[in-house]
């Protein structure tokens, strides 16, 4: 028998072993400083991001008024319109008179009235919303005629909070844009594709990982979801537009078609993640919860489901997110259209906030640049606040298991 030859310990303090130490201790410093620069970027291309829409779009939640003097005696609310006009016109004919006010001026002036008769015995002074060139030139950020006209007003204009961006639908005029429309519509929409992907979802994941047998068939199954995960989301917009419209004929535009396709298109998502979820359960559960009585439904729903909850919550909520930011599916179902009233039901047309700031895009109106980062600064809270509840609930659940 050959006997091989005692190991040579290792000298821990020679010169080349203190070297190849050394060197490893390098290259952890290299990675940990790479990983610290990796956060740092992508912190800071978050907050550029940020700081940007806010800089653009803090302007579409204010509005500039304009003073107007107002002798309303003997006017009857059908020619307020003409009142109001006639009114700028006495009162700035030099710096165009009824060009100075917002479309939606006399209605301001309407509500005024309704609120107080009195107008219409007296004369009055009103702060109405100005129009757009005036807006923009007050703001800093409008052409030199606009803020010639800006300079010769001087302290008749002021600026107020638009409660109109934060209450109204869409418009043709920047200064009455709303956002309220395309806000319940994306909320109305999104409430329809988690009451439709979500429970469909977790039982197609919980069947697969728990039921179903091993075989070609379920293979075939599971390499279609994760492939149907992948397929780009314009895909689901020209099946929503062949299935939901062309075959069902449900309505156009309407908001339970724009929930039907983001379902499709989610709940591959959810599919996913909740199989990920509910295979990182231990087996031990289920083999210690079998081992005292439960039946196999039981194990599933009494242990496994509530274990895998917060994963599978996560999982939904950011494909939620998802579905939330997507822009070509709606549109080819027709949520682009013009929306003058706000949604009240899953079958009224409607468009959500996505397609909204892309509507917003397109205009030639320069008053409609703000108002789009406006729109972009709600969509991003909107998308936060979901984040926020996906790790609210993530945690809840983690506290109760």
């Amino acid at each position: 028998m050959n006997s091989r030859p005692p190991a040579t310990p290792t000298d821990w303090s020679g010169a080349p072993m203190q070297r190849r130490i050394a060197k490893r201790y390098r290259a952890e410093r290299r990675f940990r400083l790479l990983g610290l620069a990796a956060v740092g970027l992508s912190a800071a291309f978050l907050a550029m991001l940020i700081g940007v829409m806010l800089l653009r779009g803090v302007g579409g939640f204010t509005e500039t008024r304009i003073a107007l003097p107002l002798d309303l005696a003997g006017t009857k609310i059908a020619g307020l319109e003409q009142a109001v006009d006639a009114a700028a016109d006495r009162a700035y004919p030099r710096l165009g008179g009824a060009a100075l006010l917002s479309d939606g001026a006399w209605l301001r002036v309407r509500d005024a009235v309704k609120a107080d008769p009195g107008l219409l015995t007296r004369p009055a002074t009103l702060d109405v919303p100005a129009a757009s060139a005036i807006d923009l030139a007050f703001k800093g950020k409008g052409t030199p005629s606009a803020e010639a006209a800006v300079a010769a007003l001087g302290d008749r204009l002021s600026r107020a909070p638009n409660m109109t961006f934060l209450t109204g639908a869409d418009s043709t005029d920047p200064t009455r844009v709303g956002i309220w429309g395309a806000l319940k519509g994306s909320l109305l929409t999104i409430i329809a594709t988690i009451a439709i992907a979500f429970p469909v979802g977790l039982l197609a994941a919980l069947y697969l990982e728990e039921y179903a047998p091993k075989n070609r068939w379920t293979d075939l199954i599971e390499v279609s979801i994760n492939n149907l995960a992948a397929v780009p989301s314009i895909i689901f917009g020209l099946l929503g537009l062949a299935v939901f419209l062309g075959t069902f004929g449900l309505t156009r535009s309407a908001s339970i078609v724009g929930a039907l396709t983001l379902a499709l298109m989610t709940m591959p998502v959810i599919v996913i993640t909740a199989r990920n979820a509910i295979k990182a359960v231990p087996p031990s559960i289920r083999d210690a919860a079998l081992s005292v009585g439960a039946s196999p439904v039981q194990v599933v729903f009494h242990h496994v489901l509530p274990l895998a909850m917060p994963g599978i919550l996560t999982g939904t909520i950011i494909g939620t997110a998802r579905a939330l930011g997507e822009t070509a599916p709606l549109l080819l179902i027709g949520m682009r259209a013009f929306i003058a009233a706000p949604p009240t039901k899953l079958s009224d047309p409607a468009t959500v906030l996505p397609v909204q700031v892309f509507l917003w895009s397109d205009e030639v109106n320069r008053g409609f640049v703000e108002k789009t980062s406006a729109a972009i600064v709600v969509l991003l809270a909107l998308l936060l606040a979901l984040n926020g509840l996906a790790i609210y609930l993530r945690n809840r659940f983690e506290t109760r298991r």
